[in-house]
């Protein structure tokens, strides 16, 4: 549902392409403070013991769907920037709206998740999201959408252009709104799309959860430098950069580790469980002893 679990490669033939924005700092000033990032979509940020937790982030993204007007205004009022969850790319049969996107089911899967891969070149997918599921999200006060599985056009080629449509779609009623627009992972086909996004983030940097294995696995050294030149170029272009690890409870030298390589990379560093439903101690910041080099 969240992430890439398969081996990411990047594609370092589109990155270098990417022009370069004056000292990668997030082209919208509002982003500018923003010095740490929950991922909380596994939680239930209606549960006043979650949004205590939560109220500590500069940057929160929470589910769209079950998460109330009343505790939106909660994180609002501490000042955090408050987005959202929507996949675009796959559709989650636990979705209120799974009755309506239905019919646009393709005949794969996300197994590890239990999605299945969505039809997004046709029109009324498109339709869907962008008039009917987007602003009912979008009215319970949310800062933006934070938008999942963009990155299935790698693998679905044909949906490619729906995609971008539907992308330059949602960005202009939310961007248009004053509100923010972020998407993750996907280096190898998002270029086309950085204009329409004010953030991105990358899963799976530093660790991630092999589904295989059935355990939690560090990445490849050259997977990790592909991620970070990608969060650098991507940074250049003006967007906020996060990432997002996945540890084993308690370790807290993968934590370490997975922190150094996201500020390193210029990225505000995130790490909790497969499922999303474990925050670290304290809010992980670049200023943080776990951005400190693990030497």
């Amino acid at each position: 549902m969240r992430r890439v679990c398969a081996a990411l490669l990047v594609s370092l033939a589109v990155m270098p392409m990417l022009a370069p924005h004056a000292q990668g700092a997030p082209a919208d000033p509002r982003l500018a403070g923003v010095q740490s990032f929950a991922f909380g979509l596994g939680l239930d940020a209606n549960d006043p013991a979650v949004l205590a937790q939560l109220e500590r982030y500069g940057l929160v993204v929470v589910d769209g769907e079950q998460t109330k007007p009343s505790s939106l205004a909660r994180l609002r009022a501490t000042g955090a920037v408050v987005l959202g969850y929507l996949s675009v790319g796959t559709i989650e049969p636990f979705r209120s709206w799974y009755p309506r996107l239905r019919r646009y089911r393709l005949r794969d899967r996300f197994k590890q998740f239990g999605e299945i891969y969505a039809d997004v070149d046709a029109p009324g997918f498109r339709r869907a999201i962008t008039r009917r599921i987007a602003p009912r999200l979008l009215r319970k006060g949310f800062d933006g959408l934070f938008l999942d599985n963009t990155d299935m056009v790698e693998t679905h080629k044909r949906e490619r252009h729906g995609m971008r449509r539907l992308v330059r779609s949602l960005s202009r009623r939310v961007r248009g709104d004053g509100g923010f627009l972020f998407a993750q992972n996907g280096e190898a086909s998002i270029r086309p799309l950085l204009r329409f996004y004010d953030g991105w983030n990358r899963e799976d940097v530093t660790w991630t959860y092999s589904f295989k294995r059935r355990r939690y696995v560090r990445q490849p050294a050259g997977e990790i430098a592909g991620a970070q030149r990608a969060l650098r170029a991507i940074a250049a272009r003006g967007l906020l950069v996060t990432t997002s690890d996945y540890t084993t409870p308690g370790d807290a030298a993968a934590e370490q580790e997975s922190v150094a390589n996201a500020c390193a990379a210029g990225a505000l560093p995130f790490v909790g469980d497969i499922g999303l439903t474990r925050l670290p101690a304290s809010p992980l910041t670049c200023g943080s002893p776990q951005a400190a080099p693990n030497i």
